[in-house]
């Protein structure tokens, strides 16, 4: 038996001709990969180059001004001394009450408009999903609609929005719920396409509406990652409201470009941070949330 045990595991040499044979391909398939690989990066540097060229990018003055961008931020930083910490700090946050005023009105915002776009998408994502049996019409129209509204990027519509309504949160509002149902619309109408049909089918076959195939065999299958997607683009909005008011559609963006045109530099530097500090912290609690979701429906 050990005698046996020893020939199966023994590995025999290959003949040195088939050996040297099999080198050579292997020397032969590595070559072109290599030449393959040294092509796709001469392609990518030709476009960046035409690219660039294409954009009017100007190397020279790149580089002659480039110490301007450090320097910016360095003129948004106060001097604070250790033993004056507190007052300099103080000083350098004299607005806070108001900047946190304009930071809630930001959020305020960004929820109002991602809710009533992920509204708008949950309704239109099952009209123009595959899987649930939609006239064409229906499907058409659903589609075309949510490509026109993640299409036209939001601070366009902001910008439409303010002449018609005028200045403060309810252009941003609208921008982000238009804006938002597109892009949800379509990450929705994915998921729905990749759900079990056979709960659908055997609604279908007992009879049910399609209302309630919708109802009792698709929105269970799709709510978590339904509600993963919104939270996600919750986190985007928040940043594309405090954008939004760059063009007077409310927020803390609106008094940030206040700041940046009257060269307060160091009032731009304080609002930024609130505006980071926000963002990081609703990025970690939306995160803990998707992870929970994605784990639970792991479980199931």
């Amino acid at each position: 038996m050990q005698g046996d045990f020893e020939l199966a595991t023994t590995i025999q040499p290959l003949p040195d001709e088939q050996n040297a044979r099999l080198q050579s391909q292997y020397a032969m398939a590595l070559a072109q990969k290599r030449r393959q690989m040294l092509l796709g990066a001469i392609i990518v540097v030709l476009l960046i180059l035409i690219a660039a060229f294409g954009a009017e990018v100007d190397p020279h003055k790149f580089v002659t001004n480039f110490w301007k961008f450090p320097r910016y931020f360095f003129d948004m930083t106060p001097h604070v001394g250790l033993s004056t910490f507190y007052d300099d700090v103080t000083e350098w946050y004299w607005g806070l009450g108001k900047w946190l005023k304009l930071m809630a009105e930001t959020l305020l915002i960004a929820y109002v408009g991602t809710v009533t776009g992920a509204v708008i998408a949950f309704v239109l994502a099952f009209f123009a999903s595959n899987s649930m049996e939609v006239s064409g019409w229906s499907k058409f129209l659903a589609r075309r609609f949510l490509e026109f509204c993640r299409t036209v990027p939001d601070i366009v519509f902001a910008l439409m929005f303010v002449v018609s309504f005028g200045l403060g949160p309810f252009p941003g509002v609208l921008a982000l719920a238009i804006h938002t149902s597109g892009a949800l619309g379509k990450l929705f109408s994915e998921v729905i396409d990749n759900i079990d049909m056979k709960p659908v089918e055997g609604l279908r076959a007992s009879g049910a509406s399609w209302s309630q195939q919708v109802r009792f065999a698709a929105v269970p299958q799709v709510l978590s990652n339904f509600t993963s997607y919104t939270l996600l683009r919750f986190e985007i909005n928040v940043r594309g409201a405090a954008v939004m008011g760059f063009v007077g559609a409310g927020g803390i963006g609106q008094l940030l470009i206040e700041y940046v045109r009257k060269f307060y530099y160091v009032d731009v530097g304080a609002v930024l941070i609130i505006i980071i500090l926000t963002v990081m912290m609703i990025d970690y609690g939306t995160e803990k949330i998707r992870h929970r979701l994605i784990a639970k429906e792991g479980m199931s």
